[in-house]
């Protein structure tokens, strides 16, 4: 990022496919626990986690796991009353398998987790004195250890799972704002224009929903192509449709290509473009 540019804006992250790759570990776990309820009868592919993603109502993978196992056993006719899958249960295995089984430390599939986003870039934020923070389905323990101990960040902005209805529920990203907004801002008339990058359906209906309860403020969603829908090109173009139907603004392969060129950019309105 190298525009002299300092758009006013308040810049909020989604965590998961954002600032971290989680095709081997959150999906991993999902897929794990599925196949571990179905007694190894299913797996769900990436495009399998991906369709259901693509609901909107699925940010919570401990859901997702069980919606996906339910939904396996309705092919075979069975119902959802009959099988009364035992959800603490389902979250216990997911655990065991994202977080690991040392309850002292992470062990698990999130010590493997590439990260998306250098340090360095939100410090450029910072510099252009664009307030930046966090608002994820993540837990908190999760979100804290990939931005504090992986990214080195201290203390940063962070409402997690435990602080907040599930997305797309804005009640999360409204907290968040509210944090970062100086003392000074919240008292302005004119409201700071807030932009919340996401890689899913979920983060983007999270903004529409924030424009209808809080009319009175500029919300921008901006969409990021998650790393496993990179790779085969109709379903990187399939999934970026998805985000932009769902009312991305923009669509990025990387966070980073979020510049403050691109900030002001949709603070001014200039519409949807994929990067």
């Amino acid at each position: 990022m190298t525009e002299q540019l300092s758009p006013k804006a308040i810049v909020v992250f989604d965590i998961d496919g954002v600032i971290r790759d989680v095709s081997g570990s959150y999906r991993r776990a999902i897929a794990d626990t599925v196949e571990h309820f179905t007694e190894g009868a299913y797996r769900p592919t990436q495009l399998d986690i991906d369709r259901l993603k693509s609901e909107g109502v699925w940010n919570n993978d401990w859901e997702a796991s069980q919606e996906l196992t339910y939904r396996y056993f309705e092919t075979l006719c069975y119902t959802r009353e009959q099988l009364q899958l035992d959800y603490n249960a389902i979250v216990t295995f997911f655990q065991s398998r994202y977080r690991g089984c040392d309850p002292d430390k992470f062990t698990g599939y999130i010590c493997n987790e590439p990260l998306l986003l250098d340090s360095k870039y939100l410090e450029e934020l910072t510099k252009a004195e664009i307030p930046w923070g966090f608002f994820s389905g993540a837990t908190r323990g999760s979100a804290t250890y990939i931005l504090e101990q992986r990214l080195g960040l201290k203390s940063p902005v962070l409402i997690a799972m435990e602080d907040a209805p599930s997305k797309p529920n804005p009640t999360g990203l409204f907290a968040t704002v509210r944090s970062l907004e100086s003392s000074e801002n919240k008292n302005d008339k004119h409201l700071t224009p807030v932009v919340y990058v996401g890689d899913t359906v979920a983060d983007m209906y999270t903004v529409k929903q924030a424009r209808l309860q809080e009319p009175s403020r500029t919300w921008i969603g901006v969409g990021v192509l998650p790393p496993h829908v990179q790779q085969i090109l109709a379903h990187r173009d399939a999934y970026a449709e998805k985000l932009i139907d769902a009312g991305a603004s923009m669509v990025f392969t990387n966070v980073q290509h979020l510049s403050l060129l691109r900030i002001s950019e949709l603070v001014n309105e200039t519409g949807f473009e994929q990067v």
